[in-house]
């Protein structure tokens, strides 16, 4: 009897562990965004042997779950908002103080051309899920789903949580965030590289192969991912993340504004973004923004309304001024107040921002108006 034990638990544990698949087993970067994001691989895939366990299945289940609550809590309602309110969406967007959030920039600019996404978050390493053993997918499924709890429940990323959570395990930086959130938006990746920019704002492959920089600016200029994908209405769009400091000083020497210069006039997106278009130190940045943008999506924690020239810009409010949060309570804005209870306002049916609540949350549609000959 103790034999016959012995030899049936060295069986389950035989069976538990899944060793890592042969290094000359080619897995597609949509291969592998579709298993991070709990959705079934190609059936050839080298990944399909992994979704048999139960950890991948619980993990499917999960994610299942929880994006079905946000598309049906938010997204569509966003979609629904940006088809009625947002015109020529099709530009390329700038999405600066990001992170991995193509969440919501797909959903406010789902026919965007180009997105240009930036934080201070690494970008990380391209996956190789293949060369990992059972314990170690585990682990990075695991923690996939912690990265994603505060933008899943508050619609941002809390940046002390995502830098600790982006920076641990095999698979890290925002790269595996943006490969599931582009797999569950039904995109299908085609490419996915490291890129680094030259001052100029010129793109190069990154200094190593495979690898990425952690958001330092070297003389490469700043450091970061390409990912070309399409869907069923796009036959190709370009998703682009940039990790480095959009201060003045990290600005100047980075490339970064000549790279999104190069793109033309543009769309921005400013969500969450800490009120640091309020200072000073960011002064660049919001210039530019401001000289790039034809049309701007933000709430109040973007650029201040005292920045936007009435007679360059049409402002539209949406939703109710209440604020910031606690946190960020110096950057209380008298005369966003004052346009929110003068000028007619629209409704939100959906949350967004710190006051992600849904009868607590603004945005600011600002379009620039035609120039005068």
């Amino acid at each position: 009897m103790t034999k016959f034990i012995v030899g049936v638990l060295a069986a389950i544990v035989a069976l538990s562990y899944a060793p890592p698949l042969r290094a000359s087993d080619r897995v597609s970067p949509n291969d592998t965004a579709r298993f991070l994001a709990g959705l079934h691989p190609s059936p050839d895939s080298p990944l399909s042997a992994l979704t048999k366990s139960a950890a991948w299945q619980r993990h499917a289940a999960r994610f299942d779950t929880l994006f079905e609550l946000k598309n049906r809590d938010s997204l569509n309602k966003i979609r629904v908002f940006a088809a009625n309110e947002v015109p020529h969406a099709d530009r390329p967007l700038l999405y600066f103080f990001s992170g991995p959030d193509f969440l919501y920039a797909n959903a406010f600019f789902g026919d965007a051309s180009v997105y240009v996404l930036s934080g201070l978050e690494p970008a990380g390493d391209i996956p190789k899920i293949e060369d990992l053993d059972s314990r170690a997918v585990e682990y990075t499924l695991h923690n996939t789903e912690r990265s994603l709890n505060s933008v899943l429940d508050l619609s941002f990323f809390q940046t002390n949580d995502m830098r600790r959570e982006l920076s641990a395990g095999p698979v890290f930086g925002t790269l595996p965030i943006l490969y599931i959130f582009l797999a569950r938006a039904g995109k299908t990746i085609s490419e996915a590289e490291t890129i680094a920019l030259d001052q100029n704002g010129g793109i190069k492959k990154a200094s190593a192969e495979g690898q990425i920089g952690t958001g330092d600016i070297s003389q490469e200029g700043m450091q970061g991912l390409k990912i070309v994908f399409s869907d069923k209405t796009h036959s190709q769009q370009t998703l682009y993340y940039f990790a480095g400091d959009v201060s003045n000083a990290g600005l100047r020497k980075s490339g970064l504004l000549r790279f999104c210069e190069n793109l033309g006039q543009a769309n921005a997106l400013l969500k969450s973004a800490s009120y640091l278009l309020h200072r000073d130190r960011y002064a660049d940045l919001r210039n530019f923004i401001l000289k790039q943008s034809a049309l701007i999506v933000q709430d109040d924690s973007g650029i201040p309304i005292s920045r936007f020239d009435p007679s360059k810009w049409e402002l539209q409010p949406f939703g109710n001024y209440v604020g910031p949060i606690p946190l960020f309570r110096n950057r209380y804005q008298a005369s966003l107040a004052h346009l929110f209870q003068t000028r007619e306002r629209k409704g939100l049916d959906f949350g967004v921002g710190y006051q992600w609540r849904r009868n607590r949350s603004n945005l600011l549609l600002a379009v620039q108006k035609p120039a005068i000959l």
